[in-house]
Formats: C-alpha cells, sequence, structure tokens
C-alpha cells in the first residue's frame, strides 16, 4: 500500500512531516533509516528553523508506524515536494518529465495525504494576514486540488484532506482537540462524525468541492482533519485513520 504526501506551497509540509518524526509520538511513530531525528531537522530545515525553498520536484520516502488496538500498522509514504507553480501550464510545459513523474506517482497511490493552508477570514486576530490568501484565493485553489484528486488519482481509495496551522485558527482549539480526540477504546466521534464536524466547521466553502470527490467513483472515501505541529494529537489523527483503512 502506498500513500503520496503532498501540499500547497509554504503550507507547512516539511514541519509536519519533521514533528511527526519526532520520536515523542503517541500511536505514530515514523522510522528513520541511517539517521537522527536531529539530522533530518539538519538538512530540511534552514539555521533560522525555515523549511529550504523548493525549486524542483523532490521525493523522499518515510515509513510510518502506526499502533492501533489489532497491532502495529505500517505505512509506506512517497513524500513530494512541489514548487509552487506546479499546476501552472507554463511550468508543466517546462517540466514535462516531472511533471509526468509526479502523475504517475500520485496515480499509482491508494492513499492522499493533501495539505491546505487556513485562510484569512477564519485565522485569530492578531495574525498577519497578509500572509495567507484570500477565502475565495482559497477556493479556487482547491478547485484545482479537487479536479486534480478527481482525474488523476483513479487508484486512490482513502484521501485526506488537512487544513493546517490549525494553532492560528480562530477557534477554541483545546475544546476542538477535546472533540476530535482518538482513543483506542471509546472516542467520542467515529470518523465519519470527526469528517462532518470538520467540514461543517472548516471546510464549508468547499464542501460541494468535497461531494463531487467523494461522488466521482465507487469505493473513494475522502476525510477532512485539522492538524498542528504544536497539537500531537491532531498530528496524529489522519495518519492513525489511514493505517485503520490501508496499512497493511
Amino acid at each position: 500500500m502506498g500513500v503520496v504526501y503532498i501540499g500547497d506551497r509554504a503550507v507547512g509540509k516539511t514541519h509536519l512531516a519533521l514533528e511527526l518524526a519526532n520520536p515523542q509520538g503517541n500511536y505514530v511513530q515514523v522510522s528513520l533509516v541511517n539517521q537522527t531525528y536531529q539530522n533530518l531537522q539538519a538538512n530540511l530545515l534552514n539555521l533560522n528553523g525555515t523549511a529550504k525553498p523548493t525549486q524542483a520536484i523532490e521525493k523522499r520516502s518515510l515509513d510510518v508506524q502506526v499502533r492501533l488496538p489489532t497491532g502495529l500498522s505500517q505505512i509506506s509514504v512517497d513524500w513530494i515536494d512541489s514548487p509552487g507553480e506546479l499546476f501552472r501550464s507554463s511550468w508543466q510545459s517546462d517540466h514535462v518529465n516531472e511533471w509526468q513523474d509526479f502523475k504517475d506517482t500520485v496515480g499509482k497511490s491508494e492513499g492522499i495525504f493533501l495539505i491546505v493552508p487556513p485562510y484569512r477570514e477564519i485565522l485569530q486576530p492578531y495574525v498577519d494576514k497578509e500572509n495567507y490568501i484570500t477565502q475565495q484565493q482559497w477556493c479556487n485553489r482547491f478547485n484545482r486540488w479537487a479536479d486534480f484528486l478527481i482525474y488523476a488519482c483513479p487508484q486512490a481509495r482513502r484521501i485526506v484532506i488537512c487544513l493546517n496551522k490549525a494553532d492560528l485558527i480562530d477557534c477554541e482549539l483545546e475544546q476542538e482537540i477535546s472533540k476530535l480526540a482518538y482513543l483506542p477504546y471509546g472516542s467520542s466521534m467515529n470518523w465519519l462524525q470527526r469528517h462532518n464536524y470538520v467540514v461543517n466547521s472548516y471546510f464549508r466553502p468547499v464542501k460541494p468541492q468535497l461531494e463531487q470527490i467523494n461522488k466521482s467513483r465507487s469505493g473513494l472515501s475522502v476525510r477532512c482533519f485539522i492538524t498542528s505541529i504544536y497539537h500531537r494529537s491532531l498530528l496524529e489523527l489522519p495518519w492513525i485513520f489511514l493505517a485503520g483503512y490501508l496499512a497493511n
């Protein structure tokens, strides 16, 4: 089983993957071959802690292990960093081989893990909103992702869409964490209830597009989450979901 990990530019993919690899995990661990968590940080981050910019499509492999009530499940992940111009026709024309390789990898994946940013209208008042796109721009960008997921991912059985940087969203985050929390025995919500709650709270502007993805083919299931590198339970939740359905 393969999962591809993709997302918008400057959305926090690198930091999210790095924090997932932090050995202080609960139910999810990343197996690092021939390197430590600290070495991975040094390779992927600048000295000031920012992620190194992506000039071309870069592919890395992650081995994600998830502890479930039924035992340890393993997910093989292709983490693909891409430049922000990925969906521009001019970029695709100038990088034909890279674009084709990207489509081939995603097209064969059974699981898709997509990271999207928050938009201005849902941010906390103290956040500099000039660093984030508007809701309309966010919807336009999501439309491109929706078309891509429908037409370029024929093997996908599970698609996870994560609204990252939940710590910047104007909400009672500790209450949200409590509602969405995963407990091996007796969680307050099942996966569908979590999805519906997150969609109605944070993805409402693209609810029709989500329904369109879900209905695009039989056997496909889309689930939405909120994530943050500062809250481990939110960070692990989508991986626990994927492991329950897709892991070997």
